[in-house]
């Protein structure tokens, strides 16, 4: 197993850091209980394109878990579960996206969302609600409501802030061969 570099680990840190604080202060409460808008999913993909698919599973899990300690409603493995294979499925991602090659074009969005859609569908729509029902006995009809709301307003937030950081990171990247040694 490839061992973690001081910048991933940072990175883990950082990424975890930031989900914490996106989910827990900044976030848009919606109708189903105990669900919110937030754009703390769009950093983790691109955190995780960025980093690799471990690095990415440990900033959702770690993040997620430290958000649901402080929220007051308990930690909820499931969805935890839920956001640590969305770290690891956009880690994945990153390996076509290729956001640290500098490349980020219409390819690169349509590989992004595409892929953070089925990520979300698959994290709120399927391994959440079905480990909600498994391990905590939650009614099947909330869960599922709870899911849909969630994978649909992650999928947009995270198409919108997601794509826009995307950009917004490659842009600031120094293109190659941008820098030159002055000669005295």
């Amino acid at each position: 197993m490839k061992k973690f570099s001081v910048k991933t680990i940072v990175a883990i840190g950082i990424g975890a850091a930031l989900f914490f604080v996106l989910s827990s202060y900044i976030s848009i409460p919606t109708p189903v209980p105990n669900l919110k808008v937030s754009v703390h999913y769009p950093v983790i993909a691109v955190m995780a394109m960025l980093f690799g698919p471990l690095a990415g599973m440990l900033m959702g899990l770690i993040g997620h878990f430290l958000g649901d300690l402080v929220a007051g409603w308990g930690v909820w493995w499931s969805w935890i579960a839920g956001s640590a294979f969305f770290g690891f499925a956009m880690g994945w991602v990153g390996k076509k996206v290729r956001l640290n090659d500098g490349e980020f074009g219409v390819k690169g969005a349509v590989i992004f969302n595409v892929s953070q859609a089925i990520a979300h569908l698959i994290a709120w729509g399927l391994i959440a609600p079905a480990l909600d029902i498994l391990i905590y006995n939650e009614p099947v009809e909330k869960i599922f409501l709870q899911g849909a709301v969630g994978s649909v307003s992650n999928i947009v937030s995270t198409a919108i802030v997601g794509t826009l950081l995307c950009v917004a990171y490659v842009a600031a990247r120094p293109k190659k061969g941008s820098l030159t040694k002055d000669e005295k």
